[in-house]
C-alpha cells in the first residue's frame, strides 16, 4: 500500500483565519486511490520548519508526499524554497513553468481578468522551482503545481488554493497519480444499525475489528436514546478489487451474525 503523508501550509490556516478543507479532500482521493494517508501537519509558512517537516517524512520512509499552500507571487509564498532546501539543490528559473506562467497570463489579460501579460519578477517568481522538479499544469490559477523526486519520496506539490488544488490534482497530475498508485482500489461499506447506546454495540464490533485486522471497523454516534441509529463503517484498501470486497463481506457478515445473536437490527447495508 502506498503511503502518504500531507503538509498543509500557511500562516492564515494557523491564525484561524482560513479553514483547511483542502487536506479533507485529497484524504478522501487519495484513499480512493487505494493509498494510506498516515499522517497531516500544518506549518506556518516558513522555510526552515517546512523544510524539516518534509525532511522528517522522507526519513520515514513516506512514499508521497503533498504539500498544499506558498505558490503564489508574495514574499510569504515560501513553499519552494523551503522544498529546495530540503532537497539540497538549488532554485532556479524552469523554461515549462515559466512558458505556463506566461500562457496564463496573456489568457487572463486576454478576458481582461488582468491589466497586461508582462512576466513581471513577482509573476517570474512562480516559475522558480528546486532544479529538476517538473511543472504541472495549472488549469484554473497562475502558480504552477510540482512534482519532485527526495530519495524515495515523490513530493507533489499543490497551490492553497482550492479550485487550483483540485484542478491540477484532477488533470495535468493524472498521469503520476497512475504511476504511484496503479491499480489500487478502496472499498467501503456502511452498516445502519438500530441500537442507542454504542457502548453496547461496542463489545461486538471490537471483537469483529480484532478477527479482521486488515479492515477499518468503525462505529459512529451522534446521540443517545430511543430510535436512534448507529453507523458502522468497513473499509479496506488493496490491489484487487474481488479480494478486498471479500475481505470486507466477511467482517461485515460476521457482525452481522453478532448483531442478530445481541438482538439487534441491522436497518441497512450500503
Amino acid at each position: 500500500m502506498v503511503t502518504v503523508e500531507i503538509i498543509a501550509i500557511g500562516n492564515e490556516i494557523l491564525i484561524g483565519d482560513v479553514l483547511d478543507t483542502n487536506t479533507h479532500w485529497l484524504c478522501q482521493q487519495i484513499t480512493g486511490l487505494g493509498g494510506h494517508v498516515r499522517r497531516a501537519t500544518l506549518v506556518r509558512d516558513d522555510v526552515p520548519v517546512i523544510a524539516e517537516v518534509l525532511r522528517q517524512a522522507v526519513a520515514r520512509g513516506t512514499d508521497v508526499v503533498f504539500t498544499t499552500g506558498g505558490l503564489g507571487p508574495t514574499a510569504d509564498d515560501m513553499t519552494l524554497q523551503a522544498i529546495a532546501q530540503a532537497a539540497s539543490v538549488p532554485l532556479e528559473e524552469q523554461a515549462e513553468a515559466l512558458r505556463l506562467v506566461q500562457e496564463k497570463y496573456e489568457e487572463l489579460a486576454a478576458k481582461g481578468y488582468v491589466a497586461q501579460a508582462a512576466l513581471t519578477p513577482e509573476r517570474r517568481k512562480m516559475a522558480i522551482l528546486p532544479r529538476g522538479a517538473q511543472a504541472l499544469h495549472n488549469p484554473v490559477g497562475a502558480a504552477p503545481g510540482v512534482l519532485l523526486t527526495i530519495e524515495e519520496t515523490t513530493v507533489i506539490v499543490l497551490p492553497g488554493v482550492p479550485p487550483e488544488m483540485k484542478g491540477i490534482f484532477t488533470t495535468s497530475l493524472q498521469p503520476a497519480l497512475q504511476a504511484l498508485f496503479g491499480e489500487s482500489v478502496f472499498v467501503e461499506r456502511v452498516m445502519i444499525v438500530e441500537c442507542g447506546d454504542e457502548s453496547v454495540l461496542a463489545p461486538l464490533v471490537n471483537r469483529v475489528a480484532a478477527a479482521h485486522p486488515e479492515v477499518y471497523v468503525k462505529s459512529r454516534a451522534k446521540a443517545y436514546g430511543p430510535g436512534v441509529r448507529l453507523k458502522v463503517t468497513f473499509s479496506l484498501s488493496g490491489r484487487e478489487r474481488a479480494q478486498v470486497e471479500g475481505v470486507v463481506a466477511r467482517a461485515l457478515g460476521d457482525l452481522q451474525t453478532a448483531l442478530d445473536e445481541a438482538q439487534i437490527a441491522v436497518v441497512s447495508v450500503e
